[in-house]
């Protein structure tokens, strides 16, 4: 119900109704929507040209976002620095580890192999910062193969050192005989004269003339494949079997310090100087067999023996004299 407003008239000392006209009522609305309309339009332009004013809950999205955003640079930084360091190592690997084990190197198409073809990582689209999570996944993914890959690697060289040390302890490296117990080398690899028949032959190992009894050594690790005198011309001897094709012989001995299938150590004493067989006179007649070819000894003297003394055997090796078998 509108309220009925009066005025006092002094003339007629009475109150009166006051009369609304219609004309102003229609003014007074028009002035309250044009008010309206410029107080929005004013709003509009301060909303527009301000800084959005953020809820407490946006403010904290907003600085996680951030925080986020700052972790994955500084996990990419760092991922720069393990990119470098694995590239050294995948270098020294090919360059240095198996090129010095006789390995092929691996090729770089197979250390960063299985990630062309399909989009692995759709699901990360659509976001602001979806480039850089995607970049470092993909970058996360390459480097965790590589790592794989490179284990592997590491793992197949720590085999081919332990074959390789193995190989280098098998090789018949030292003389069979040590120099103080030497009265000399009677007769080296090559042609000779027969102390027999006295025509020249092809003797295929070396003499080592030294007493009756003198030890006789194992010149590389392997397993004892002969002890016996049953072989011609050798009389009690003995054969060692390295591994790797290679095969020592030792012959004309007085007796066995070993049996057969026994495994000894570069060093171990194995029997002892006779002169057993076709010899004439007590010594070591000395041979090492590749993939059972005869070879010359005296390659294979350069685990104790300095430049010099190896010099000297050198020398009395290759006198064309008379051997003792």
């Amino acid at each position: 119900m509108s309220k009925v407003k009066y005025y006092y008239d002094s003339e007629t000392l009475s109150y009166k109704k006051i009369a609304h006209k219609s004309g102003r009522k229609f003014g007074f609305a028009l002035i309250g929507v044009a008010g309206a309309f410029l107080a929005g339009f004013i709003l509009l332009v301060i909303y527009i040209n301000i800084p959005q004013i953020e809820t407490p809950k946006e403010m904290a999205l907003k600085r996680e976002l951030q925080n986020m955003q700052l972790q994955y640079n500084i996990v990419n930084k760092k991922m720069d620095q393990i990119e470098n360091v694995l590239a050294n190592v995948e270098d020294r690997d090919n360059n240095i580890y198996r090129l010095y084990f006789e390995s092929n190197p691996i090729p770089e198409e197979q250390r960063k192999a299985g990630f062309g073809g399909i989009n692995r990582y759709k699901n990360l689209e659509g976001y602001e910062n979806s480039k850089l999570i995607t970049e470092t996944n993909r970058r996360m993914d390459i480097l965790s193969k590589q790592i794989v890959v490179q284990s592997k690697s590491l793992d197949e060289i720590a085999v081919l050192a332990e074959e390789k040390e193995k190989l280098l302890a098998a090789i018949p490296a030292i003389q069979p005989v040590k120099n103080e117990n030497l009265k000399r080398i009677a007769s080296g690899y090559g042609w000779r004269n027969d102390p027999f028949t006295k025509v020249k032959k092809f003797h295929y190992g070396m003499d080592f003339s030294a007493p009756r009894g003198t030890p006789v050594y194992a010149t590389g690790d392997g397993r004892i494949e002969r002890a016996d005198n049953r072989s011609t011309g050798y009389g009690n001897h003995i054969r060692i079997d390295h591994g790797y094709g290679y095969t020592s012989l030792y012959g004309h001995l007085y007796k066995y310090n070993v049996r057969k299938g026994q495994k000894v150590k570069r060093g171990d004493v194995i029997g002892f100087v006779g002169s057993t067989g076709r010899s004439e006179a007590p010594h070591l007649h000395y041979e090492i067999f590749m993939n059972e070819d005869r070879i010359n000894p005296i390659n294979f003297y350069y685990g104790n023996l300095s430049p010099e003394e190896f010099d000297q055997v050198l020398i009395k090796a290759q006198q064309e004299n008379q051997s003792l078998d």
